[in-house]
């Protein structure tokens, strides 16, 4: 069993080595049938290794060095099951998986470029995992006993709920976006002047930018529960490294649509779906190669040595390939007008490229910075703040504004028609606002802005809504679900920026963020915002895995009794770790957050407390985000309501 999964990854490289090198022979068909079979047979190689992996965690198989730093005893069995992905050599092997099962999807929608950039990447990723990070090294083989009485354990961090489901989530986003790129680089290589491969591709980065969305918002609630810092993005280089191609790809999924309306950027198109992939590329290296700090990288290693190779000769030979094509890129259409849907989609590209330019910069600030000085800056939260906040606002107000425009040109009275409702609520809600003492800044414009699109949005459904049902005689709740279903791409989409405002919704009420941090004495009160805090005790105890103290909180507000939170520090036994484990109350408004940081010198409690008001449309807004990108990518019924966006 020790060598099996190790002979099943050798296996795999050298078949995927000959689906690539078969996939050049395109004029021959057994040779081509050869290399599909090759894709499945590289498949199978790998979802045995990872079956003799999770084994190994399951039955504390402490021979293997990857199961015995990642498992003990004492942890559940779902957290043995995480702890595959809980390190360096096991989330490598999660990701060559996963690409194996994007590949055997994929290939079956076109052979031989396909093949090509699937295997090249899967190759890249089986020589990482069988040359430089085994996880099948036997303690044996480093000069250790054969076998440990108990391991290390899971990092406590990750002992955590949602970080069963987070990096899985957020690697199938990461793996996926290779697929589009593959698409686009046949394009490229065979001079593809059709569309259909354009539609696919464009389904595939749908579907991957889904992934990518919820892994980052699942992280961003792990961060929120788990780390007890008060928050939920700092901005911190791995957060900024996920965020990256989730952007990008927000920019190509709109612009794609000027590809497929009038033959518009082309190479523009291309230059955006090989960007995302190599920044899912370039977030892999970031986690792993100890280039910049960051609480969710793993230690620092010369991997990243590895992954700076590849991303180089990857972008080396996709520049050469889109230079070598430029005369089929080149499109005849041109933008008839500046007030059009194609130049406020256009806009809308240079605004999300302006957001990624400065969250690269400021992540690679540190590494510019000592090289070119010395001296490593690091450049904090306030500072992507002042740059994110405008830009942000920027394309939230887009979001409204561009799909109601018609293509080519819009005229005065266009605008006037469609924009004046949601202009005067908009207006009217920063109006009333002001008046109830917001003063005027970010958090007002913010929340005129919100109302201003979730107001085109509600008007685009009602008069859809509203014109199908006078048609049909049916209700008004039956023709907005019909209405949907015979165009799920652009009411999905809605849907889509409907949540996307209440994520704005959500970040807004930041600005109003209280905290209360002190050392008091059991018994005490501590006030933050509206919410009396009595400490009533410190409880404490232990199980097979921890150690743990807690504070038992009651919770007063508007003169009654509300309940008790009850914080607790948490101390592993196995890796002598502390971890935090907050407490919250939540409510639609707001969320009462309450950290016990322990007992000082003097035996007294040391709690902090934060009120975060609208925080939980931030998760609600995830939700329908969710909803409305999961309509998009249901094939619509018979037109018969209303046209394609």
């Amino acid at each position: 069993m020790e060598n099996t999964g190790y002979l099943c990854l050798l296996l795999a490289l050298a078949f995927c080595l000959y689906a690539a090198a078969a996939s050049l022979m395109r004029g021959n068909r057994l040779l081509m049938l050869s290399a599909e079979r090759s894709v499945y047979a590289v498949w199978f190689c790998l979802t045995v290794a990872s079956a003799i992996l999770v084994h190994a965690f399951l039955t504390d198989d402490y021979r293997f060095a990857y199961v015995a730093s990642n498992s003990n005893h004492a942890m559940s069995a779902s957290y043995k099951f995480a702890a595959w992905w809980g390190g360096q050599e096991g989330s490598l092997l999660l990701w060559s998986w996963l690409l194996s099962c994007y590949a055997a999807i994929a290939v079956r929608q076109g052979r031989s470029p396909l093949i090509l950039v699937l295997s090249t990447t899967q190759a890249f990723f089986l020589i990482l995992n069988t040359f430089v990070a085994n996880p099948f090294q036997m303690l044996a083989v480093l000069g250790m006993p054969t076998a440990v009485p108990d391991g290390v354990g899971l990092n406590p961090l990750l002992q955590y709920p949602l970080m069963r489901i987070h990096p899985p989530i957020l690697y199938l986003g990461y793996v996926g976006m290779v697929v589009p790129f593959a698409f686009s680089m046949g394009a490229l290589l065979y001079r593809r002047k059709d569309t259909a491969w354009l539609q696919t591709a464009r389904r595939w980065t749908l579907m991957t930018w889904l992934f990518q969305g919820t892994g980052i918002v699942l992280g961003a609630r792990w961060a929120y529960a788990a780390l007890g810092w008060g928050g939920y993005w700092s901005w911190d280089a791995v957060e900024n490294a996920s965020f990256l191609p989730w952007l990008s790809s927000t920019a190509y999924l709109h612009s794609v649509m000027m590809q497929e309306k009038r033959g518009m950027l082309r190479i523009w198109n291309v230059v955006l779906v090989s960007s995302s992939f190599f920044l899912c590329i370039f977030g892999t290296m970031m986690t792993r190669s100890g280039l910049v700090d960051s609480v969710h990288a793993f230690a620092k290693s010369f991997i990243g040595n590895w992954f700076t190779g590849f991303l180089t000769m990857g972008i080396a030979a996709t520049v050469y390939l889109i230079l070598s094509r430029l005369d089929y890129l080149r499109g005849d259409a041109r933008m008839e007008n500046v007030v059009s849907r194609e130049s406020s989609f256009m806009l809308n590209n240079l605004l999300l490229l302006a957001s990624c330019i400065a969250i690269l910069w400021g992540t690679l600030f540190p590494v510019i910075s000592q090289f070119t000085s010395g001296q490593k800056i690091t450049l904090e939260k306030p500072w992507f703040n002042r740059i994110m906040t405008p830009l942000g606002l920027a394309l939230l107000l887009l979001m409204g504004v561009a799909p109601l425009l018609p293509w080519r040109r819009a005229s005065l009275e266009t605008l006037r028609r469609t924009f004046r409702i949601p202009g005067l609520g908009g207006l009217a809600m920063a109006a009333a606002l002001w008046a109830q003492g917001v003063p005027f800044g970010y958090a007002l414009v913010s929340f005129a802005l919100c109302t201003f699109v979730t107001l085109t949005i509600l008007m685009e459904f009602f008069k859809g809504s509203r014109a199908i049902a006078a048609k049909e005689g049916t209700p008004f709740a039956l023709a907005m679900v019909t209405l949907t279903r015979h165009n799920t791409r652009r009411y999905g989409g809605y849907i889509v920026h409907l949540g996307i405002v209440l994520i704005f919704v959500g970040l807004t009420g930041a600005a109003f963020n209280r905290e209360t941090k002190a050392e008091i004495r059991i018994g005490d009160r501590l006030q933050v915002g509206a919410y009396t805090l009595h400490v009533r005790r410190i409880e404490s105890g232990e199980d097979s895995n921890l150690l743990w103290q807690s504070a038992v909180v009651d919770v007063y507000g508007q003169g009654r009794a509300l309940g008790s939170l009850t914080p607790r520090r948490e101390l592993f036994k196995a890796s002598r770790q502390a971890v935090g484990r907050v407490d919250i109350r939540h409510a639609i408004n707001e969320d009462l957050y309450v950290n016990f940081a322990g007992l000082n010198a003097d035996d007294m409690p040391v709690m902090e407390a934060y009120l975060f008001p609208l925080v939980n449309w931030v998760w609600i807004g995830a939700l329908v985000l969710l909803l409305g990108t999961c309509v998009t990518l249901i094939p619509p019924l018979p037109d018969r309501a209303a046209s394609p966006a």
